[in-house]
């Protein structure tokens, strides 16, 4: 038995474009979301795979200060965003 791939990419204007037609993959029974609230990102843990490799990274002032003064563990918040990114673009 062969397995078909079901993964299908979407560049963001082609989302737009549908979303604009009023095109939509969600049911129309689907529930409501509830939005994110403060609370939620107070409870909200990192998850992190083990093994890290140490490395001099040179960003951008701007970039760095903002995640710095989000407080402490800036740093793994920033690995999470890049983390987040590779899965994101993952084939």
């Amino acid at each position: 038995m062969t397995q078909k791939n079901t993964t299908v990419r979407y560049s963001l204007k082609s989302i737009k474009r549908k979303l604009s037609r009023g095109a939509s993959k969600t049911r129309a029974d689907a529930p409501e979301a509830a939005p994110a609230d403060d609370d939620f990102w107070k409870r909200a843990r990192i998850v992190m795979p083990p093994g890290k490799t140490s490395v001099h990274l040179r960003l951008d002032s701007d970039v760095f200060d903002w995640f710095k003064r989000q407080g402490e563990g800036h740093l793994t918040r920033m690995n999470a965003v890049l983390r987040s990114y590779v899965e994101a673009h993952k084939e």
